[in-house]
């Protein structure tokens, strides 16, 4: 059986690390618009894929049983997420709740939750064909109120679709809101099958539509598939693929995370717009 591993985020977020740029690289050359929708889908792709993680980590060895344990098992459920939630699983309804309690946790991850995550399975989470379907109470992730629907499609092979629809971020302070729907198809190229997660890679397509906390509209579309690998020295950022993000205010903005075209293990990548390009550096 693939055993889920600490916080895959770092293997399935499609635009998170990628899309936050160092500040030393920005303004002279890129829109802060576009600065802004990409910060705003980076957050939601993250938790996206943390969410992913999550669900994994915890859904139940069988669906059929009341009260099922978590595939990983209870001693790596509690090292995964650091201790933060409380598991519960109904199989009369195949419901399972993650409740991180009215005041925030620190992660694993590194990042304060506190609310509820709630995911109904179809059928065994690992089964080709079977969807689950994500949604949140009362959820925050840094005091950011999380809203939306989240469904997961397993394709097989470790492969799966994401599916967002009408999913927003409220950020704390009155700092406005992001709201955003997409489609990413997660194809696994390599580590299917193997106890370790240091040989996986993922091949990531699709698109997303929203608007960022400044109320201007965006798309981010993958021109070229994004390759991640989670390989040492590799995973926090993609080593291949292109994305393009276009605001209703602005040119299209190009980002090519691997500028040598050697799919290198680094954090520099290029942004091309209005015919110029730069050389960034990735948070």
């Amino acid at each position: 059986m693939r055993y889920a591993t600490p916080f895959r985020t770092l293997a399935y977020a499609a635009l998170a690390s990628g899309l936050l740029f160092t500040a030393s690289c920005q303004r002279g050359d890129v829109a802060a618009d576009d600065i802004t929708s990409a910060e705003d889908q980076g957050q939601g792709d993250e938790e996206n894929a943390a969410t992913a993680d999550l669900v994994e980590a915890a859904a139940p060895q069988d669906i059929t049983a009341a009260a099922s344990p978590a595939i990983v098992g209870a001693a790596e459920l509690r090292t995964l997420t650091a201790g933060c939630f409380t598991r519960t699983y109904d199989a009369a309804t195949r419901t399972l709740t993650l409740d991180f309690g009215p005041t925030n946790c620190l992660c694993a991850d590194g990042r304060y939750r506190r609310g509820q995550l709630t995911a109904v399975f179809s059928g065994p989470y690992r089964q080709a064909g079977a969807v689950v379907t994500i949604n949140r109470t009362n959820y925050f992730v840094n005091d950011n109120q999380h809203l939306g629907t989240r469904v997961i499609t397993n394709l097989g092979s470790g492969s799966f679709d994401l599916s967002v629809q009408n999913a927003s971020i409220i950020f704390a302070n009155n700092g406005g809101t992001t709201a955003w729907s997409s489609q990413r198809r997660y194809t696994r190229t390599a580590g299917f099958g193997t106890p370790s997660i240091l040989d996986d890679a993922y091949s990531i397509t699709g698109s997303l539509t929203g608007t960022n906390r400044h109320s201007v509209t965006y798309t981010a579309t993958i021109k070229s598939p994004l390759i991640k690998k989670l390989a040492l020295g590799c995973a926090r950022h993609f080593v291949a693929g292109t994305v393009e993000v276009t605001n209703s205010k602005t040119q299209t903005l190009l980002i090519n995370y691997d500028p040598s075209g050697t799919a290198a293990c680094d954090n520099i990548a290029t942004v091309t717009i209005n015919g110029r390009t730069r050389t960034i550096h990735l948070k």
